[in-house]
């Protein structure tokens, strides 16, 4: 039998940089609320600082891979968003530990589809072999279908984030054990490839235990959304141990 592994969490600050946006004061502070996060357990920091600067600004980017770089003891700074807008750039400066490509447009609302194949990979084969150059991680953003999943190792990636909407849309309903399975065998298939699997997407405390009990083997689950909004009530630390618990209480048995 395969031990579980321990899931990673890693924290998205972009709603705390939207909230500092509205004021020209620099609070709620990214890098206070990262800190505290870290200190609190979370094993990463995700960020992803779109083209438009609606949360996330390039400063950011500069004082968090700095955190991250001092930080006594190891975590990881994820950076994500589309290669095509101005990924790259950060990912050349700042070298994260994982990067993580994300198919969305310049003034789409939130991330709400994965990669496609054989359609993207071309233009997304060089791209990932210059970040594997660097020493970064390369995670796809992927809609949770099986046949997928070996296509995307074949472009080079190391990992797929599974999008996890539609499960959060369906927790709660008959639908909800049927969207399971299929992020089940997304993720065996993935693993099957040879691809690590992490997952992100509204995630939230009611629906999080029940994913990672559920879909085999999930490395990392990147929050915010959720985070952030738990966070205002609990606070940062507070919040950071409501989820480090909701992971570790994964079941031995299937929960759906």
């Amino acid at each position: 039998m395969t031990t579980p592994v321990k899931t990673a969490l890693s924290i998205n600050l972009n709603k705390v940089a939207l909230v500092r946006n509205t004021r020209h004061l620099d609070i709620p502070s990214v890098t206070r609320a990262a800190r505290l996060c870290l200190e609190a357990g979370a094993q990463g920091i995700t960020v992803h600082p779109r083209p438009d600067e609606r949360h996330i600004r390039p400063g950011d980017v500069e004082k968090l891979a700095g955190v991250i770089a001092t930080w006594p003891v190891k975590r990881e700074f994820n950076i994500e968003g589309n290669p095509f807008h101005n990924l790259m750039d950060y990912v050349r400066q700042y070298r994260p530990h994982q990067v993580t490509f994300v198919p969305d447009g310049q003034d789409q609302f939130t991330s709400d589809h994965g990669w496609s194949f054989p359609q993207d990979a071309e233009r997304l084969q060089p791209l990932i072999a210059e970040c594997k150059a660097l020493g970064v991680r390369v995670s796809l953003f992927m809609d949770p279908i099986p046949e997928q999943m070996a296509a995307a190792k074949a472009v080079g990636a190391d990992r797929v984030e599974l999008y996890t909407e539609p499960y959060a849309a369906a927790f709660g309903t008959p639908e909800q054990s049927v969207q399971l399975a299929r992020y089940a065998a997304a993720a065996k298939a993935a693993q099957a490839a040879g691809l690590g699997v992490n997952a992100g997407h509204d995630l939230s405390l009611r629906n999080l235990t029940p994913f990672v009990a559920n879909v085999p083997q999930v490395l990392e689950v990147s929050i915010g959304h959720a985070f952030v909004t738990d966070a205002l009530e609990m606070g940062y630390a507070e919040a950071v141990r409501a989820y480090r618990r909701s992971l570790d209480a994964r079941a031995d048995g299937v929960l759906l």
